[in-house]
């Protein structure tokens, strides 16, 4: 039994993996220093604390998705 293997198919879904990447940041880091906005709402202090620690929260784990996903784009296209 032989599969089509189309080339241009699989750079198609590439591209599509690598543009929805900056939207999963987005939301990610959005997600996060709302989280931190309304505990510091809630929990009054006068840094703004957890909106500093959990902005910077999503941006690591947002970058860690990237590094996930690219990993597994490379990984995919050298099969």
């Amino acid at each position: 039994m032989t599969f089509n293997k189309d080339p241009k198919k699989k750079s198609n879904n590439k591209w599509l993996a690598l543009i929805n990447i900056p939207i999963q940041m987005g939301v990610i880091v959005f997600g996060f220093s709302y989280l931190g906005s309304w505990l510091d709402m809630k929990y009054s202090n006068s840094h703004n604390i957890y909106v500093k620690i959990l902005t910077l929260v999503g941006v690591a784990l947002s970058f860690y998705n990237i590094n996930r996903q690219l990993k597994d784009i490379n990984k995919s296209s050298d099969e």
